[in-house]
C-alpha cells in the first residue's frame, strides 16, 4: 500500500493510502459511491469498503463527520490527488 498521507493525531499516526485519499477527495466533493466507483473504475462495494476504512481511521460514523475530522487534521482542503487511473473526466 502506497501511503499518501501520514496524519499525526493526538497520540497516534494514521496512514491514508493513495486510493483512500482519492475516495476521501471525491466524498468531500459530494459524489456518491456509484459515481466514485465509475470514476475510479472499481466496484461500488470496493468504494464502500474504502469509505468504512476511512470512517474507522478517523473515528466517525458518517460522511459529514469524516469531512469535519479530515479538515481538523489538515487533510482537507487537500490538493487533487494524482488519481491512479488518471483524473476522472468529471473533474477535468
Amino acid at each position: 500500500m502506497a501511503v499518501a498521507y501520514l496524519i499525526q493525531s493526538n497520540f497516534e499516526v494514521m496512514k491514508i493510502s493513495e486510493r483512500e485519499a482519492e475516495v476521501l477527495y471525491l466524498i468531500a466533493y459530494e459524489y456518491c459511491n456509484r459515481e466514485i466507483a465509475g470514476m475510479l473504475y472499481i466496484s461500488v462495494n470496493t468504494v464502500d469498503t474504502y469509505r468504512r476504512k476511512l470512517f474507522m481511521k478517523f473515528g466517525v460514523s458518517n460522511a459529514a463527520g469524516l469531512i469535519r475530522r479530515a479538515h481538523e487534521e489538515n487533510v482537507l482542503p487537500m490538493q487533487q490527488p494524482n488519481f491512479i487511473n488518471g483524473t476522472p473526466e468529471a473533474l477535468r
